[in-house]
């Protein structure tokens, strides 16, 4: 391709084609669908999902072609991506991609799979147009670099495009449309990590305003409104106002032959990514050392600039979600529970065993994990015994990364825990769900997924 930036992107989506994804792209896919299915189950009753529920059975319609997963009813496409995108984002249980630092799943496939149904696609199409959101969202994170990242939540903000680009294809725009959808996404783009400081409620409105205002881009663009064309790498465009370390090279990195959509990790752990490499580090060190939580008397948590940017600003949380922001908090649940659990985490606030040891707890910048993330995200922790020792764990590719993910088995099982937590759908509906989405690309009209 002799285009670049966003030109390059929209060219990228609106030629992309089900024969030109390799095999292990397409059942990759459909894997993160089956992963997405059960995180947005799990947001069934969570307040800004009830709230958002609420809202669109206010604005209308109350029925109509789009599935709404949490509560088994139907509405427009724009109340489907914006009510399961927020679910999707409850749990913390949702896919992310480490270089881009970026959540795809949850604003990708609220968008693609309300317009998927309401305009009768195929289930190829889906998976085409999935990809297409994936490849965009992941390069446009990763265009945006540290500095954006460290005020701004790029699943919110690279978000927003990805949303844009999988609809576009599954409208099969041409690139000029594509371009066009991609300008008003970007214009758009929105997400500020402050609500962290309050625990708020803001991260679950970043993502369904992300799908449904991509989604919404996408629809313009069909209708013949124009965009902004240059609306990353512009003078006055997304990386101009909101990062100082943009490298455009990112933006066309591989296209058509790098597929970052497999590249996508799977969380284990129902806590920010941040904590993740941390806690297998802990956890794989107490299982060496046979320790128990009442025997450490520090942590020192090894971490990445962006871990302590995000997770510093939770001493003390007073919400469950916030909680999964803490690291003394998901340390504490992994030295005392052996696990970071959605189930976990409910009880999490009124553990005094937790607490205690979460007061226990903190983190240091290394330079070693700071200079191999974000591509990387090495869990590195010192633990002080209550005998004098000093134990260092370790832990280079922490569980769900690729090289050490998570197995259609046990991706399925993830899915099942998270409907039974949200009590959103039986465990025969959700094996249903992963039935019809694995034959996905047999599939010649996409309907309900999960009921």
């Amino acid at each position: 391709m002799n285009a670049t930036g966003t030109r390059a992107l929209a060219e990228f989506v609106a030629e992309l084609r089900y024969h030109d994804i390799p095999a292990h792209v397409i059942e990759g896919t459909k894997d993160l669908m089956v992963d997405w299915v059960g995180s947005a189950l799990a947001g069934k009753g969570a307040r800004p999902v009830l709230a958002l529920e609420q809202f669109a059975a206010e604005m209308g319609p109350r029925d109509g072609p789009s599935e709404l997963l949490p509560n088994g009813g139907s509405t427009s496409p724009l109340f489907a991506a914006l009510v399961n995108g927020a679910a999707s984002h409850v749990a913390e249980q949702d896919d992310v991609h480490n270089a881009a630092v970026f959540h795809p799943g949850t604003v990708v496939f609220p968008a693609v799979l309300a317009v998927a149904q309401a305009e009768g696609a195929s289930g190829r199409d889906l998976l085409v147009a999935s990809i297409a959101g994936y490849e965009v969202g992941i390069r446009v994170g990763e265009f945006l670099g540290r500095s954006h990242y460290k005020v701004f939540h790029t699943t919110g903000t690279a978000g927003t495009l990805a949303a844009a680009a999988a609809v576009a294809r599954l409208f099969g725009l041409d690139a000029d449309a594509t371009q066009h959808a991609l300008g008003s996404a970007g214009t758009q783009a929105a997400g500020l990590w402050e609500f962290l400081r309050d625990a708020a409620d803001s991260k679950q409105l970043h993502t369904a305003k992300a799908a449904a205002d991509g989604l919404l881009a996408a629809y313009l663009a069909r209708a013949g409104v124009t965009g902004a064309r240059r609306i990353l790498e512009g003078a006055q465009g997304l990386a101009a106002g909101t990062s100082t370390d943009a490298d455009p090279s990112r933006l066309t990195d591989g296209l058509g032959t790098r597929w970052a959509t497999v590249e996508t990790s799977y969380k284990l752990h129902a806590s920010c990514r941040h904590t993740h490499p941390a806690a297998d580090a802990l956890l794989s060190l107490m299982e060496q050392e046979r320790l128990s939580h009442d025997q450490i008397a520090r942590v020192t948590a090894r971490v990445h600039q962006g871990a302590i940017d995000v997770l510093g600003q939770v001493t003390e949380p007073t919400s469950v979600h916030q909680a999964k922001f803490s690291m003394g908090t998901v340390l504490g649940l992994i030295a005392v529970h052996g696990s970071a659990s959605l189930d976990d985490f409910e009880h999490a606030l009124d553990d005094a065993r937790v607490s205690a040891f979460r007061d226990r707890v903190r983190m240091v910048l290394d330079d070693e994990v700071d200079s191999a993330y974000p591509r990387r995200w090495l869990g590195r922790v010192d633990v002080e015994t209550t005998d004098g020792r000093v134990l260092r764990g370790r832990v280079d590719v922490p569980k769900g990364d690729p090289g050490n993910s998570l197995s259609r088995s046990e991706l399925a099982e993830k899915a099942v825990r998270l409907a039974r937590f949200g009590g959103a759908a039986t465990e025969a509906e959700v094996r249903g769900a992963i039935d019809r989405i694995q034959r996905l690309d047999s599939t010649e009209r996409v309907q309900r997924i999960v009921r």
